[in-house]
């Protein structure tokens, strides 16, 4: 491959490359390493993810006391303490601190510790007086908060944040994207999701040193094209879409997510809706009009089911290829159902998913068939139903849920719980690489050919393959002759491949070599 400036110019064999050479040209020998198009990680928190490599992590943490004692070895008098990624799913007591042992443990400081799922949180009662959480939707005297307590939480976290630390954070997500190979990134932003100006910082950083690319998303509501023009007027960041995070509901793991039946491990209890079908009609309809594509996290199959709803209602009104030429897209959509995604192809509307959610939380015994019962949970996460259906798909991370592990998501997309809902790595792949882009509808083809963008990664790997999820085909092809071009080795216990470089419109930003 030849690349000029910031555009791939040549590909072919390697015994006619000498005749593209010129005296100067960098010449890079790969040594049997394989060349791809960079990832996309269609769904990410950068700010948040690069704090926690500052803040307290408690992804490790396997009980109430594990917790308490991190606090208390962290903790300083009058400081803010952030900490990440509790699940008392894998408490060994299965129990979450009361906030008097959060006050006992902190001394007395302001604490929010974010759960594992980025939708409730456990705080301290320093930081609920400063945050005004008390009496708030959400709020809990336990110091679990939810909803509109947690979003106030939240922002109270980000007013305590100073600039030079928010700084750091978004270079280190950065670099830690294009260390795993990922070259463009969506950036799900908002007024609770990240500070003040994040999105334009996060841009403008990028922009200005040698760093993935960043696609920006604004969780901003709207009920007419008249606020879609001022809401993108108001912003330097350049805007792919209002939404990403516009929450319909939670997620499964807090029990916020929006659910048709009862949670099996809290009867009576299913979620909850935090927009009505109307207010997602609103949203389509004047982003329709404006022509600016709109964007929902949904993960229960009832917020999914107002998903559904509010596309049928405009495309009624304004008509089905208005809607689709819009390219809506839905976050998450863990509990699409077969009407949903029959909706979601015929309007024309993209999903993004998290494949590593089902790998890390889907597998029997796991947090899903605790919250959700067995056989919901086999109609979770329906990667192959999307793509059979013809819905453009795209992966994410959703990170910090998640950490950046683009050929993990490739892997639990093909090689998942059930074989039924699998697809083939190639199709895996190519949602994690040009489906992203496509989803962002830039106009970036994704794809490593004369006249692209040179945004391209360099892999360590094994085996080169051609697998097919389903173990009744033949899984696997070397032969050169079989017209498919080969991926690595994703199946059960292959090593996943090593990103050696990163490169971004020509333009390096991580080298291992």
């Amino acid at each position: 491959m030849l690349v000029e400036g910031s555009s791939v110019a040549w590909v072919g064999p390697e015994e006619a490359a000498s005749a593209w050479t010129r005296e100067g040209d960098e010449v890079v020998e790969l040594d049997g390493r394989l060349i791809t198009p960079a990832f996309v990680d269609a769904h990410v928190h950068l700010t948040e993810t690069g704090l926690r490599e500052t803040g307290l992590d408690l992804a490790g943490v396997r009980s109430a006391g594990d917790l308490l004692d991190a606090v208390a070895a962290r903790a300083r008098p009058g400081e803010l303490l952030a900490g990440f990624g509790w699940d008392e799913s894998r408490f060994e007591d299965g129990r979450v601190p009361t906030r008097t042992e959060l006050d006992r443990a902190a001394g007395g400081a302001p604490v929010l510790l974010s759960r594992v799922d980025g939708h409730s949180a456990l705080v301290s009662t320093s930081l609920a007086q400063a945050a005004g959480l008390r009496g708030l939707e959400g709020w809990d005297e336990d110091g679990v908060v939810r909803r509109e307590a947690h979003h106030a939480a939240l922002e109270a976290r980000w007013d305590a944040l100073r600039p030079q630390s928010a700084q750091s954070a978004r270079r280190a997500a950065l670099q830690a994207a294009a260390a795993a190979g990922i070259g463009t990134v969506h950036e799900m932003s908002g007024p609770w999701l990240a500070p003040p100006g994040d999105l334009e910082a996060l841009q403008a950083l990028s922009d200005a040193e040698a760093l993935p690319d960043v696609v920006g998303y604004l969780a901003h509501r709207v009920a007419s094209p008249e606020e879609v023009a001022a809401v993108l007027a108001g912003t330097s960041a350049r805007v792919a879409g209002l939404g990403g995070d516009l929450t319909i509901d939670g997620a499964i793991g807090s029990r916020t997510a929006a659910l048709r039946a009862d949670y099996a491990d809290a009867p009576g209890h299913r979620g909850s809706l935090h927009l009505d079908a109307s207010a997602v009609r609103d949203h389509l309809h004047a982003c329709t009009r404006a022509g600016v594509q709109a964007a929902f996290h949904a993960i229960g199959d009832a917020a999914l089911a107002v998903v559904a709803e509010a596309l049928e209602a405009v495309a009624g009104d304004l008509g089905v290829p208005a809607l689709a030429s819009a390219g809506h897209r839905v976050e998450h959509a863990v509990m699409a159902g077969p009407e949903v995604v029959a909706a979601l192809a015929r309007f024309g509307t993209s999903v993004s998913v998290q494949p590593a959610f089902d790998a890390r939380w889907g597998g029997p015994g796991g947090l899903y068939e605790a919250r959700l019962g067995v056989e919901r949970v086999r109609a979770s996460h329906p990667f192959a139903a999307f793509a059979a259906a013809g819905v453009p798909l795209a992966f994410g991370s959703d990170t910090p849920v998640t950490p950046f592990a683009p050929w993990a998501a490739v892997r639990a997309a093909g090689f998942g719980h059930d074989e039924a809902r699998a697809v083939s790595v190639r199709a895996a792949f190519l949602a994690h690489t040009r489906g992203g882009h496509r989803l962002a509808g830039l106009g970036h083809p994704g794809v490593l050919r004369p006249g692209a963008p040179a945004t391209y990664a360099v892999w360590d790997v094994q085996d080169l393959v051609v697998q097919a999820p389903d173990r009744r085909l033949s899984g696997w092809s070397t032969d050169a002759r079989s017209g498919t071009p080969g991926l690595p080795d994703l199946g059960p216990g292959a090593p996943e491949p090593v990103c050696r470089r990163t490169v971004v419109d020509g333009v390096v930003v991580h080298d291992r070599s």
